[in-house]
């Protein structure tokens, strides 16, 4: 243990020691007060030696003069057995004492060893003969106090020995039960052992062998003492190899080299008592019995120095102690002054003991008025129980930390607060009170709740975005990505999260992306730019993106909004204007061409007229009024395509002209094509031109029994459509109104995508040279858009085709029973439907409407996509899929895949084929719902109805 004495001047202002002097104490405990578990150095080893140096050399001086006949005193036996047992005795009593702390086996032994040889000299003293009797006291003979010599000898020797063994560097093999038992346990059996000898030497010793006779040592003796010997050199022997070495492990040793040359001088080299190695060997004895005593005593002393010098130490240290904390309660009262928190202790009943300055600031209440007051005066009524719970939580020594509550301040205005408080004890550790530190974070509260408020409303913007909001860290890692991925690019944000943006970006764009990122960190604001970004199924998406790069958070930020339905719009226009284009271009050359044909058809039957006689001339008029006739017939559908051929429409049924178009399509498609008429009861009528319309429908025939070389079904329809806002918004020729739909179907090759939108150009054409003109569908496409109409196209590789011709209503007629049907109030409902639709715009399209119905609408580009969402959400209600989609599975198998998993789910279907169509292509089953594009929000909305309730 070390105690630390501080002078006052080495305090510092912070009430920290600026410099400490550290002062060895020795604890109780300590082990190395002891000398059985003291390491030895090396100044106690040379010191052992010299000592034992010494012995051998007086030892060897002797042993000549060993048998040199001395003068008798037994006054020398008696002082010299009295000084042994004396030294002995306090050499185990003080071996003792440590033992009582350490609790030694080894201790033990080697202290009842000292206690053997204190009874040993003793007795050994009793019966030495003409000291207190001729022969000695107990009925001692002649051999007696031989024999006691020897077991006194040979005992002493075997107590080292168990010390030995049981030593170590702790001390020894410790006890496990009471030392005082120990130790009275020591004495008695040391008395009785002592005892039971001294029996045996006296009353019995006629049993012993002789081992002195007439003065001298017999042969007997010789065997007797080279083994008593012989033991005091083991315990020599084991003594030095048992390491490492106490203080006590030395100077045992020393004793036994002294015990040894006491035997060899008393027992071995002498020839009778009182001779020169009886006297010598006896001063041997006396020096064993001694060395360790003294160094025993030595140490005491030693250790009382240092004793009484740390005594004078800790007094010093006591008085800069109570300087320093004086020094340190002067400081602490200063630092509680100057806090910035309030720092307020009160009893265990509540009441306030101490009040700072910055209590009186954040409560207003000044110390005078706070001190000795209950600290209810800066809470509201509600919270005394709070209080209480406090309290009684500190009680118990609790540690409230940091605890976020309310308080009043004198003008009874609330304070937002955190506090902590702990118990205040007493010197000696019971509570007295509580101390709480009180801090006033009304104002950060209010920061708190207008921050939180700021990053809710970041946040929704953030997930309800349109736009696609990316943010990316300085290396171009997405960190963040708004919901709305996956209405444009088809992906989670988990998807992109944690990835590099060049993984999604189209490498052609990658570099510009780059440049745009390192302008923006050279301090561009805002940023404008396109970058093409890669869809979930692979097809590129362009964005228009704004971006700017925030330098104390080292962070991207992008908005891209997609271009696709602006693109999608603008490809539609240019469409448009390309068509106008073309029809202003063939409508001025079938003018002017017209103006040439007209000489050439009124002179030719002149000139016929005149070469009437000349028959070879009269073959080449013909072959020329031939020629102009198709010509003319060109011309004609030329100027179909250009709305400017002479109309004559008039209000035609619509069915009645169908059915007639069929009969006469009869012979002229084969028997291999079958025809199948689907018509719609109370068709609107529609203003038409009707023969233009029947060349239309016939064109429309020829072309599906191009398609359809092996036979197959053709299937002539009419239906009453509304095209609504939103379908108009996505093709802009077309106006929302009522429609009359003709509808051509076939069962054939069907068209290519890449020539789908090529179909209507003059002059295109598939069929092999010689074949066709390329003017069957650009003169239907003329005529239906000259007479207000709307034209649609669908069709999938082998599949088949549908060409939809919608007609405007004509108006001024009674409303018909159907028109009563659609123009029911639209009914909506709350259940989920999953849309599944390859285009991208008629799926936006559809979502909307489905919402706007009050449904909740998910959606999906694909099988694939809808059976995760289907997996995922238990909710679905309702499957609205596109019966023809790209991958591996169509909406039939898409519908039979998930009724499979969700047998309770229904299914709704929509194509751009009709629904007679659908069901003679052998794609449905006939009775399956099917809503067929386009159609207005009212037929939505019935279908979706009748869909959830079959």
């Amino acid at each position: 243990m070390k105690v630390a004495a501080v002078r006052p001047e080495e305090i510092d202002v912070r009430g920290h020691h600026a410099g400490l002097r550290e002062i060895d104490v020795l604890a109780p405990n300590d082990r190395s007060t002891f000398l059985s578990t003291l390491p030895a150095t090396q100044s106690d080893r040379r010191t052992a030696m010299a000592i034992v140096g010494i012995s051998a050399i007086l030892f060897a001086l002797a042993v000549p003069f060993a048998g040199m006949p001395l003068v008798q005193v037994p006054a020398f036996v008696a002082s010299y057995q009295s000084a042994l047992a004396v030294s002995d005795i306090i050499t185990a009593v003080l071996l003792l004492s440590q033992f009582a702390v350490l609790r030694s086996r080894g201790l033990l032994l080697l202290s009842t060893g000292y206690l053997f040889t204190a009874t040993a000299a003793v007795t050994h003293a009793l019966t030495f003969p003409g000291l207190f009797a001729p022969t000695g006291l107990f009925g001692a003979s002649s051999q007696t106090t031989v024999w006691l010599y020897m077991i006194w000898h040979g005992g002493f020797p075997l107590f080292v020995l168990g010390y030995a063994s049981r030593k170590d560097n702790t001390g020894g093999n410790r006890i496990a039960g009471s030392t005082s038992r120990a130790v009275a346990l020591s004495v008695v059996g040391v008395l009785i052992a002592m005892a039971v000898f001294a029996w045996l030497v006296t009353a019995q010793h006629d049993l012993l062998p002789i081992l002195l006779k007439d003065g001298h040592y017999t042969s007997t003796m010789i065997g007797v003492v080279s083994f008593v010997w012989s033991l005091s050199f083991a315990a020599l022997f084991m003594l030095w190899f048992r390491k490492p070495h106490t203080v006590i492990d030395v100077w045992l040793m020393v004793t036994m080299c002294a015990w040894l040359f006491d035997i060899a001088l008393s027992a071995i080299v002498n020839v009778a008592r009182f001779d020169l190695g009886f006297y010598a060997g006896r001063l041997y004895g006396l020096g064993a019995s001694s060395f360790v005593l003294a160094v025993l005593l030595i140490e005491n002393v030693r250790l009382q120095a240092n004793m009484a010098g740390m005594v004078g130490a800790l007094q010093r240290q006591s008085s800069t102690e109570r300087n320093y904390y004086a020094e340190r309660e002067r400081l602490f009262s200063a630092v509680v002054e100057s806090s910035n928190d309030a720092i307020i202790t009160k009893s265990l009943d509540g009441t306030i003991t101490s009040w700072n300055h910055a209590a009186e600031r954040v409560f207003g209440y000044s110390a005078e008025e706070a001190i000795g007051r209950q600290v209810d005066i800066i809470m509201s009524e509600g919270q005394r129980e709070e209080v209480d719970e406090m309290l009684a939580s500190t009680r118990n020594g609790g540690v409230i930390d940091q605890h976020e509550t309310v308080r009043l301040h004198k003008n009874g205005q609330p304070i937002d607060v955190m506090l902590s408080q702990v118990p205040l004890r007493s010197r000696d550790g019971n509570i007295i009170g509580a101390s709480k530190v009180v801090r006033d974070i009304t104002e950060r509260k209010r920061a708190e709740s207008a921050l939180n408020r700021e990053i809710e409303e970041r946040q929704r913007i953030f997930e309800t975005s349109q736009d696609l909001i990316l943010v990316t860290d300085g290396f171009g890692n997405f960190v963040q990505v708004s919901p709305s991925v996956t209405a444009i690019l088809g992906l989670s944000p988990d998807d992109m999260v944690g990835h590099s943006a060049t993984e999604f970006i189209h490498p052609d764009d990658l570099e510009k992306t780059r440049d745009e990122m390192r302008t923006a960190r050279r301090g561009a604001v805002k940023r404008s730019f396109e970058a093409r970004y890669y869809h979930h199924d692979g097809h590129e998406v362009t964005l228009n993106w704004m971006g700017t790069w925030s330098e104390p958070v080292k962070r991207h930020f992008f908005i891209g909004r997609d271009l696709t339905e602006k693109q999608a719009a603008e490809a539609q226009l240019r469409q448009v204007q390309k068509m106008d284009s073309i029809g202003q271009l063939t409508g001025g050359v079938a003018h002017d061409f017209n103006n040439v044909l007209t000489v050439i058809t009124g002179t030719i039957g002149i000139l016929a007229d005149a070469v009437a006689d000349r028959p070879e001339l009269a073959a080449i008029t013909k072959l020329i009024d031939d020629a102009a006739e198709r010509g003319a017939q060109l011309t004609k559908h030329l100027l179909a395509f250009a709305r400017k051929q002479p109309l004559q429409p008039r209000e035609i049924d619509v069915n009645a002209l169908t059915l007639e178009a069929a009969k006469l399509l009869h012979p002229t498609l084969g028997e291999q094509i079958t025809i199948m008429p689907q018509l719609t009861e109370d068709a609107w009528p529609t203003l038409v031109d009707p023969g233009q319309l029947s060349t239309a429908i016939l064109n429309l025939a020829l072309n599906a029994r191009d398609a359809m070389p092996d036979g197959g079904t053709l299937v002539l329809e009419t239906r009453n459509i509304f095209l609504d806002d939103g379908y108009a918004s996505m093709n802009p020729d077309v106006v929302a109104g009522n429609y009359v739909m003709i509808a051509v179907s076939d069962t054939g090759t069907g068209i290519p995508p890449d020539l789908i939108e090529r179909v209507f150009d003059p002059f295109f054409t598939t069929k092999e040279v010689g074949k066709g003109t390329g003017l069957g569908l650009s003169m239907v496409f003329g005529f239906v858009k000259q007479s207000g109409g709307h034209i649609k196209i669908y069709s999938e590789e082998g599949h088949g085709t549908s060409v939809k011709i919608y007609l405007p209503r004509s108006t001024g007629v009674q409303e018909t029973e159907y028109e009563v049907l659609q123009n029911v109030p639209i009914t909506g409902g709350s259940e989920k439907i999953l849309i599944v639709e390859d285009d991208t715009l008629v799926r936006q399209y559809v979502v909307t409407q489905i919402k706007s119905l009050g449904y909740t609408a998910l959606e999906a580009a694909n099988a694939a996509e809808a059976l995760t969402i289907i997996d995922a959400d238990k909710g679905i209600d309702l499957l609205f899929t596109d019966i023809i989609m790209p991958g591996h599975m169509n909406g039939r198998q898409l519908a039979d895949e998930a009724v499979r998993r969700r047998p309770d789910l229904k299914t709704l279907f929509t194509s751009g084929y009709t629904e007679n169509a659908i069901v003679h292509h052998g794609r449905l089953d006939s009775g399956v719902l099917l809503l067929a594009k386009p159609y207005r929000k009212s037929e939505l909305a019935k279908m979706l109805r009748t869909a959830l309730a079959s």
